[in-house]
């Protein structure tokens, strides 16, 4: 049922009035060789597209674009195409992390803006979903969000491979010596055979599964492999959506509850999730206007099951598999009284109507909740003297005898003097150290950069040692694995506990009891925080320079300050005069 009239449509406010203002508007979209036929009183859809061609897993969305049109045009709307920032993990340096709240702030302005009535959010690489959300919720009229989808399996001499997985993999065996370097060149030709996202539960797949959780996707969307025909028909029926809800009226605020928000961790534990959906969806809810914090991932991994066998929390299927077996709808249906059903999607829908009839086409790559591939959450938060407002690990893709574990430390104060040094055969190590590493968080990195799983050092590999303690404040690819604490707030530039930490120290770990500390007195602590010197900043002009003064730290999500929804009041709509 239509709210809305024509006269009401948000893009009326240019292109409707008989003045000279409008007049303008309406003559040089002629200039393009449009006719007024074709935009009056037609729901503008604004297609943000975030191609590019440094952006692999975007390739398609020059063609996806225009099958976006296709099902505006099939709706009875006006499709307009807004470029927006191409965040490509590949290839931006020195992280994608850094401007993730640029893009935000992008998408924010291109509809706020624009005589917009409603937008399609093309994304799927890692930060560009979340920045997307990010965004569309602060302007806050009518939104879907198009997944990029997954790429193809890998493959390598009639190896399944992994994107990120079994590179980190395959690097340690050529570390080793166990594979030459044509093997090594035969892997990097096969690791990556189509356009689209990691086609593992990285953080890509992690962040559309959320999405569609939450509400914001039509139903099995975030599923739907990048080179599958189906992507083609979502694409189209996005389109054809987007225009409804502007009738509808239906904006994100009417989906992305405090409930809603609460679904999309549940999928996350569920899915074996990326650690960096916790950053990002504390971000997103925040925008919304939800109270989400580390304590409801922590409920939620205490009583959600990994039940997608998915690399790399699982050990064998990937993301095109995960599709066949039924997606993310079957996945959802599986999870039963773990989702909250009645929740509002883009479909005008509850989360439960949406589901309905899904059903598990394989139980091994969508488990039963009686036969998880691990009985907790994907995540796990914890907290000591070493982490006072906590700290990430992904008990579900680290080896068991890492649950309880006490080490000495070895300290690293910055990458590349951990690079240095990893590979030599006289590095004071052995399998039950501690690596640290810090100054690598949102100041200190700058922007928390994927550091997290630090190489196990050489003469360990040559061993046979594949997992080690490590503990930073930067963040990790959502294709790693390890017994990796990550995200430790504050982080040590700011000085937090980790910039106390001096080689040798003891740590103790404590999975199942949350628990994480630093075997130091506390007068000892006092004595180092003291003698503690701050490091110089790491940028004096620019966006670097703002992005210093207005980031938060990883446990609120790393948003600007005066982007969150409380800085102040909504902005008003731009004037037209």
């Amino acid at each position: 049922m239509n709210k809305k009239k024509p006269a009401e449509l948000r893009s009326a406010r240019w292109f409707a009035p008989d003045d000279l203002r409008s007049f303008g508007h309406r003559s040089r979209m002629m200039q393009m060789g449009y006719a007024n036929e074709e935009m009056a009183g037609r729901p503008v859809i604004g297609i943000i597209n975030t191609w590019s061609d440094l952006n692999p897993c975007h390739a398609h969305f020059r063609q996806r674009a225009d099958d976006v049109k296709r099902g505006v045009l099939q709706a009875g709307g006006f499709p307009v195409e807004l470029p927006a920032l191409s965040l490509s993990e590949s290839n931006v340096k020195p992280t994608t992390m850094l401007y993730r709240n640029l893009l935000a702030m992008d998408v924010e302005e291109l509809i706020r803006s624009h005589p917009l009535d409603g937008v399609v959010l093309m994304g799927g690489c890692d930060k560009t979903t979340p920045a997307l959300l990010l965004g569309a919720t602060s302007a806050n009229i009518p939104a879907i969000f198009v997944p990029a989808g997954p790429m193809l399996r890998g493959n390598w001499k009639g190896r399944v491979l992994g994107s990120g997985s079994d590179a980190w993999k395959y690097w340690d065996e050529r570390r080793a010596g166990n594979i030459t370097d044509a093997d090594w060149q035969g892997l990097e030709g096969g690791i990556a055979r189509s356009y689209g996202t990691c086609m593992t539960m990285g953080t890509a797949s992690t962040m559309t599964g959320i999405v569609e959780a939450i509400g914001m996707t039509l139903p099995g969307a975030s599923s739907i492999p990048a080179a599958d025909s189906n992507h083609i028909r979502m694409a189209s029926a996005s389109g054809r959506r987007a225009v409804e809800m502007v009738w509808e009226d239906l904006k994100p605020s009417g989906i992305q509850t405090r409930e809603a928000f609460q679904n999309g961790i549940a999928v996350a534990m569920a899915m074996g999730c990326s650690t960096n959906a916790i950053i990002h969806l504390i971000a997103m809810a925040r925008r919304a206007g939800a109270d989400i914090g580390l304590d409801d991932f922590d409920r939620a991994s205490r009583t959600v099951p990994v039940i997608a066998n998915i690399r790399p929390s699982g050990e064998t299927y990937l993301m095109e598999d995960f599709f066949y077996a039924g997606g993310m709808p079957a996945m959802m249906a599986t999870l039963g009284d773990h989702l909250d059903a009645d929740c509002i999607t883009v479909t005008g829908r509850t989360l439960g109507e949406n589901i309905s009839g899904a059903e598990v086409h394989d139980a091994d790559v969508i488990r039963p909740l009686a036969n998880p591939i691990y009985s907790e959450g994907a995540l796990a938060v914890l907290k000591g003297n070493l982490a006072p407002e906590g700290c990430v690990i992904k008990p579900s893709a680290c080896e068991p005898r890492f649950q309880r574990h006490t080490g000495p430390a070895l300290v690293f104060d910055d990458y590349p003097s951990m690079k240095a040094v990893i590979d030599r055969d006289d590095l004071d190590v052995t399998a039950d150290h501690v690596l640290i590493l810090r100054n690598a968080g949102p100041l200190g990195g700058p922007g928390m950069p994927e550091w997290g799983m630090l190489p196990i050092p050489k003469k360990l590999v040559r061993q046979g040692v594949r997992d080690m303690v490590r503990i930073s404040d930067a963040r990790m690819s959502g294709t790693s694995y390890g017994a990796c604490i990550l995200h430790v707030s504050p982080e040590s530039f700011v000085g937090g506990p980790l910039s106390l930490v001096r080689t040798g120290d003891l740590i103790s770990l404590d999975i199942p009891a949350r628990s994480i500390r630093l075997e130091v007195s506390d007068a000892e602590l006092s004595a180092r925080k003291a003698a503690w010197t701050a490091p110089e900043p790491r940028y004096e002009r620019g966006y670097g320079w703002m992005f210093s003064r207005h980031i938060r730290q990883a446990h609120e999500g790393c948003d600007f300050d005066f982007l969150e929804t409380e800085f102040g009041r909504p902005v008003d709509e731009p004037a037209i005069y």
